[in-house]
């Protein structure tokens, strides 16, 4: 067999090769996941959307801000942490700051969170949890720890109009234990706590 023919013998195994690998795990592989995923955890498998009265308002997995069209903090909503993932939110640039605790950057913006935090909701910088200010590794963790939320309660509700009892009772009950009762730390999810606050703020009205 002449070495020109050998060659394009291993050529067309390779192009072959790929081919069933393409059909497997570019196309049938994905199918199947797809269908178990549809079939099995529908709401997660379509990204754990949220909806109010059939409008999707974001998912209970990626978090978002609740500020006005410059970017300034609404009183009347809980605010999530610090976003590092591109202009804030943004699933398809997901990431931490990379700065490191001594850096310049990162205690300035720090220092700037603090003072917003102070002046909004009328506390010292050492009620601040380190949440408030710091951004998550993702850049995207809808969750704030539960001293954050019971930090904001007296501005939302001044806010609102309500007494800060009910708000403070609503906090509590949103507060989402540990996985499996002993991984992670308790943690709020602001979008959803925020979605029940806008319900009972109407069902008072």
């Amino acid at each position: 067999m002449s070495p020109l023919r050998g060659t394009s013998r291993q050529y067309w195994v390779a192009i072959r090769a790929m081919l069933v690998l393409t059909l497997l795990l570019g196309v049938l592989y994905p199918l199947v996941i797809t269908v178990i995923g549809q079939l099995a955890a529908p709401a997660q498998a379509n990204g754990s959307l949220v909806r109010v009265d059939g409008r999707v308002v974001g998912s209970s997995l990626i978090g978002q801000d609740y500020t006005d069209a410059d970017g300034n903090a609404l009183p009347e909503w809980f605010q999530s942490r610090p976003s590092a993932a591109g202009d804030g939110w943004d699933a398809a640039a997901s990431s931490g700051s990379n700065l490191g605790p001594n850096n310049d950057d990162l205690v300035a913006a720090i220092g700037d969170r603090q003072a917003a935090i102070e002046k909004a909701d009328g506390v010292s910088v050492d009620a601040i949890p380190a949440d408030a200010v710091t951004a998550s590794g993702s850049g995207l963790d809808p969750h704030i720890s539960p001293a954050y939320a019971r930090l904001q309660e007296q501005r939302v509700a001044d806010a609102r109009g309500l007494p800060v009892a009910e708000v403070s009772k609503l906090v509590e009950s949103m507060i989402q234990g540990r996985d499996l009762g002993y991984l992670g730390e308790p943690t709020v999810n602001v979008l959803q706590l925020n979605i029940a606050l806008a319900e009972m703020d109407s069902g008072n009205q």
